[in-house]
């Protein structure tokens, strides 16, 4: 016996298929005519001390004990607070008078393109995961306008 009720479930199914296919096509226009100002990003990025993780993990990779690190990282980013700073904007000076294991290299090893590119986990904004992102979502949105035929 064929239960009738079983062909209900399928109509929410449809709806919700056809609400995301509706999603797509109108983010596909949407995106493809938006513009970024990437300088008001970069500054914007610059301004959350998205690089303050990145500034401990130096001075352990120098021998810090992290928990020292952590204290030394909040001291420099309550002085960049109050004196509207970023990390990178202090000067070798300004960081070696909290800590004397800051060297030149520190720039490099917080610029905001490093800080990125270092974050290789499932999900993570590095171009190299980002790229298979990308690819793994084309194929799948490939695969559903073949089903949709």
């Amino acid at each position: 016996a064929y239960n009738k009720d079983m062909q209900e479930d399928k109509e929410v199914s449809f709806d919700a298929m056809d609400t995301v296919s509706n999603c797509v096509i109108l983010f596909t226009k949407m995106i493809s005519t938006m513009t970024f100002n990437t300088e008001n990003m970069k500054k914007s990025a610059a301004k959350g001390f998205t690089n303050a993780t990145d500034a401990a993990d130096y001075l352990v990779s120098k021998g810090v004990p992290f928990r020292d690190a952590h204290g030394i990282i909040g001291q420099i980013v309550i002085y960049c607070d109050t004196n509207s700073k970023s990390i990178e904007d202090c000067s070798l000076d300004e960081l070696r008078s909290v800590s004397g294991y800051f060297d030149k290299d520190i720039y490099d090893f917080i610029s905001l393109e490093r800080c990125v590119e270092k974050r290789l986990t499932k999900g993570g904004p590095a171009p190299a995961v980002m790229d298979e992102y990308i690819r793994d979502s084309r194929k799948w949105l490939d695969s559903l306008k073949k089903v949709r035929r």
